[in-house]
């Protein structure tokens, strides 16, 4: 596994320095995104309005939706290139199996995505005037998060398994998710207090927004809810992409187009 790893991220850092404008570009329009967002929101709320912790905690929550973006697309987006150029088939023959290549994949591709995303990190605390905490702490309900965001992301690779283009269906969960990790539903009352933890990643999202904008410490019991969440979702995930593979196989559509 260490040797599939290891020849995971030497690929990833190919594709890196091989296509950087990419990348490069991905970078741009994610900060520019952000950036219109806020000039938007501020001229809205004129310009004695004063946006408090508020402020931190939607730059965390944009941080953390660009990141599961990155997750959730690599192994569909990945699926798709890999029919397109017809080697599909090879990784579904490798001796290592097809969820651990594309998990292999994932965590390979995470290592450059960190990187990047700390870059967004700082490019919105700087146009922003945004000021987050960094505790050690936060690396705890980062992993669950993560954990969580590859359940859908073996969802999605699921789908593109089955239904070969899956745009349409990555697009409009784009939209869902950006709802759910930018509201604060750690902050809700009533009946959605105890639906929060079924949903995906938002027990994370709640205990970093706390860790990073609030200055709050953690909260065990709750870490505890989240890491159930994500160790659920990502049996999940994982369970319907070998749903998928056998579906695929079985018709006799794994390679086609």
């Amino acid at each position: 596994m260490m040797d599939l790893l290891y020849v995971e991220l030497k690929r990833t850092w190919i594709q890196f320095i091989r296509y950087p404008a990419e990348v490069i570009a991905g970078l741009i329009i994610t900060t520019s995104v952000f950036y219109g967002l806020f000039l938007s929101a501020r001229y809205m709320a004129g310009p004695s309005f004063a946006f408090g912790d508020r402020l931190d905690a939607v730059v965390v929550g944009y941080v953390l939706w660009t990141l599961n973006l990155y997750i959730i697309n690599d192994i569909a987006i990945g699926l798709q290139s890999e029919a397109q150029t017809g080697t599909l088939e090879q990784v579904f023959l490798s001796p290592f199996g097809a969820p651990r290549v594309f998990l292999a994949r994932a965590v390979a591709s995470l290592a450059l995505r960190f990187t990047l995303i700390v870059g967004v990190v700082l490019l919105l605390m700087g146009i922003s005037g945004s000021r987050l905490s960094f505790p050690i702490t936060l690396l705890l309900p980062l992993l669950s998060l993560v954990m969580a965001g590859y359940g859908f992301a073996f969802m999605m690779g699921a789908c593109a398994l089955v239904f070969k283009r899956v745009q349409q269906i990555l697009g409009v969960f784009q939209f869902l998710l950006l709802f759910l990790l930018a509201a604060p539903l750690e902050e809700s009352t009533g009946i959605m207090q105890g639906l929060r933890f079924l949903l995906p990643m938002i027990p994370s999202t709640g205990l970093l927004r706390d860790l990073m904008a609030r200055n709050i410490g953690l909260d065990w019991l709750t870490y505890g809810l989240a890491l159930l969440n994500g160790i659920a979702y990502l049996a999940l995930g994982l369970l319907i992409f070998r749903w998928a593979e056998r579906t695929a196989k079985r018709r006799g559509s794994l390679s086609g187009y």
